[in-house]
């Protein structure tokens, strides 16, 4: 039997975090293929709605990586968003979400190194809390709702 591996969204910063991570692809430089990436103009245009909906579906963490504090390329979306992860953090712990899901770094484009060493961390964090059970979503697939309620879903997430 396959031993159970985490699967983990990545909203990385398109001005930093994920020129580290092409680096370090370009540089060959292992990390886990647990990590799925969704590139994002900027840490601070995540919507806490974002990584509750990647937790909701099944990520057993999350990890949103921008620029350093100071060197925003939309000069202060990251201090958004560090107040805003801080508030977000605080509250799934209070609803009972291990904190160990939930990971946030700063990396510039030039850190290949520390991108993939914070990918092997933030791997073997999700992986000690261990799967998912709280908050996944319960509703029937797309595919089993009827035309009026996916309407209606579509319009609750987009």
């Amino acid at each position: 039997m396959k031993a159970w591996e985490p699967k983990i969204i990545a909203f990385l910063c398109n001005w930093c975090s994920y020129g580290a991570a092409d680096l370090a692809g370009v540089s060959r430089l292992q990390y886990p293929a647990n990590i799925r990436v969704i590139r994002v103009p900027c840490s601070g245009r995540i919507n806490p709605k974002f990584i509750l909906a990647a937790l909701r579906h099944g990520a057993d963490g999350v990890w949103v990586s921008g620029c350093h504090p100071g060197d925003c390329h939309y000069i202060e979306g990251n201090y958004y968003a560090r107040r805003k992860f801080a508030l977000l953090k605080n509250f799934l712990e209070h609803t009972g979400i291990e904190p160990g899901r939930l990971h946030f770094s700063w990396i510039s484009s030039a850190e290949a190194s520390k991108f993939a060493n914070t990918a092997k961390e933030v791997v073997e964090a999700v992986r000690a809390v261990g799967p998912a059970r709280h908050f996944i979503k319960t509703q029937p697939m797309w595919e089993d709702m009827d035309a009026p309620v996916q309407a209606i879903c579509r319009a609750e997430v987009g």
